[in-house]
């Protein structure tokens, strides 16, 4: 017998596996640790690297790195929990369960912690989910400007007033508001895998209904396909919180939140740059209507693809749960929607937090909308030029978002962060207004990406702050209301804006805008920072240290 086989031997046949302290079946040819006693093992992290006292602190929450080093300090071995919330315990520890212990969570609610963190693990799926989400959210955001952008070409076409085809993007708004409780009340009841079903069987339909629209006297039928798409984006839009929160670990959680808002950034993005492209101005009806017919049945046939796709791959949720804090909500959760809604309303931070995402997001909107107006206003026959520029505003946006995601999720500093892209978009606000007359479209650009960086990378910080400041509440509910207050702003600030750029010139309208924005600021300064789920799994990292401690 090998001397390796005999340390092997010599331990006890029911000896707990590492992990097994954290609900996850022993990998096979899992060994346990032996060896000195007088001095705790570090973290063991992926790949078996030892983390350092700043990762520990960093990953696990101070708390439970300070009672670790003062058990260190004792000679008291102790097991830390990784970023995931489970514990890498050494085999001279015991992990007998003691007596159930009854801990309050920092948030309202009392969760009983048997053993430290519940069982959790991440799955490698949840990418899957996640790139599937993101085509399903692209498929529905794609089609929010496809005829304001090209307002001109529409009007033509159709013989309708301007103020109609800007009217199938402030539709998008209009339907959300009230549409937002119904739609909240079923993510939470029948979760993510049939609430998507029915928003991208609700896209379809609407990209189909707009297929019978190719003639000029049925823009009626275009406008109802537009409100079926509309109306199905309240099953998307309040979804990248709540899929990052039931697949994602905390160590990965604000990257998967801005990678689903990507999806809808794209989406715009792409609705910005074909449409100007597959229909062109060229004052032949004929040849506006077939490429009319291309565009609508294109998207047509992509949302039915990922109907089949949707149906047969995305799943609801992993077996397990990610994260310790998603298990304690889990546990903690009651049928009391409408007492959630009484919570979160009563929330002081969250309230000003829907109050300055709602301008900023709203201002976002209405430039958006208008964006191919402000453009044509000083450069003409431009088009494709304001495609591009919308384009621009949305692709700096999706890297806006992705880094953002980053930085929150190695920082965890989700105020400062919030601050700090919020005074960039007013700098960029600012900045546009100043260059849009310029007479040089190449600064336009550059200006749009400087302000599109910004300002819609703040849209993951905004869910991903919401979430903090309301767990244990339901992402999803925290985020409808969010996106709710945000289509109020945006249908107001997108009908004033266009009335201020008849009535007075585009300087001063962009001047009012970024006047609000100054004010969005300073709400968002007055936000506290109660960081309540990074407090729950500070906090159950905390008892799982002292159980294994009660238990060696």
């Amino acid at each position: 017998m090998s001397l390796e086989e005999g340390r092997m031997a010599s331990q006890p046949a029911d000896a707990p596996s590492p992990h097994r302290a954290c609900g996850v079946p022993a990998a096979p040819g899992d060994r346990p640790a032996v060896g000195r006693q007088s001095r705790p093992r570090d973290v063991l992290l992926r790949g078996g690297r030892r983390a350092g006292g700043a990762e520990r602190a960093s990953r696990d929450g101070p708390v439970a790195v300070s009672r670790a080093r003062s058990l260190r300090a004792t000679g008291r071995a102790a097991a830390m929990p990784t970023s995931t919330g489970c514990a890498v315990a050494p085999s001279y520890v015991s992990t007998e369960r003691p007596d159930e212990l009854k801990t309050p969570t920092p948030a309202t609610t009392t969760t009983t912690l048997a053993a430290g963190p519940p069982p959790c693990r991440v799955y490698r799926r949840r990418w899957l989910i996640l790139a599937i989400f993101i085509a399903y959210s692209m498929s529905n955001a794609v089609q929010w400007v496809q005829f304001s952008i090209i307002s001109n070409v529409v009007v033509g076409y159709y013989g309708v007033d301007s103020f109609l085809v800007d009217l199938t993007s402030m539709i998008y708004m209009i339907t959300y508001i009230p549409l937002v409780f119904p739609a909240s009340w079923m993510l939470d009841k029948v979760g993510l895998r049939t609430t998507a079903i029915i928003g991208i069987a609700g896209t379809a339909a609407g990209s189909w209904v707009k297929v019978g629209a190719v003639s000029p006297d049925r823009f009626y039928v275009a406008f109802v396909g537009q409100t079926i798409v509309a109306v199905s984006q309240t099953c998307i839009i309040s979804l990248p919180s709540r899929l990052a929160a039931v697949w994602f670990g905390p160590d990965q959680v604000s990257t998967a939140c801005s990678l689903g808002v990507f999806g809808n950034q794209l989406g715009v993005a792409l609705g910005f740059l074909l449409p100007p492209y597959i229909v062109r101005n060229t004052g032949d009806p004929d040849l506006v209507g077939s490429s009319l017919a291309i565009m609508f049945y294109s998207m047509a046939a992509f949302t039915t693809l990922l109907l089949v796709v949707i149906v047969l791959f995305f799943q609801a949720a992993p077996p397990l749960p990610p994260s310790p804090a998603q298990a304690i909500q889990k546990e903690s959760k009651t049928n009391d929607f409408f007492g959630s809604i009484k919570r979160l309303l009563l929330n002081r931070g969250y309230v000003l937090l829907l109050l300055s995402y709602g301008i900023n997001i709203g201002v976002f909107y209405a430039i958006s909308t208008l964006l191919n107006t402000l453009v044509l206003t000083h450069y003409k026959n431009a088009e494709e030029d304001a495609g591009r520029i919308g384009l621009t505003l949305t692709v700096a946006g999706m890297a806006g978002s992705a880094i953002c995601g980053f930085v929150l999720d190695k920082t965890r500093r989700f105020k400062e962060t919030t601050l700090v892209v919020y005074a960039c978009s007013l700098v960029g606000m600012v900045i546009f207004t100043f260059t849009i007359d310029c007479g040089i479209i190449e600064i336009v650009y550059l200006t749009a990406f400087v302000l599109g960086f910004f300002m819609t990378g703040y849209l993951p910080v905004g869910f991903e702050l919401a979430a903090e400041l309301t767990y244990p509440e339901p992402e999803g509910t925290s985020a409808g209301i969010l996106n709710a207050v945000v289509q109020v702003f945006g249908i107001v600030l997108t009908m004033a804006y266009g009335h201020l750029l008849k009535v007075i010139n585009d300087i001063w309208a962009n001047s009012i805008l970024f006047s609000v924005l100054a004010v969005g600021l300073l709400l968002t300064f007055l936000i506290k920072s109660d960081l309540r789920r990074q407090a729950a799994t500070s906090h159950a990292a905390a008892v799982h240290v002292a159980q294994v401690v009660a238990a060696a």
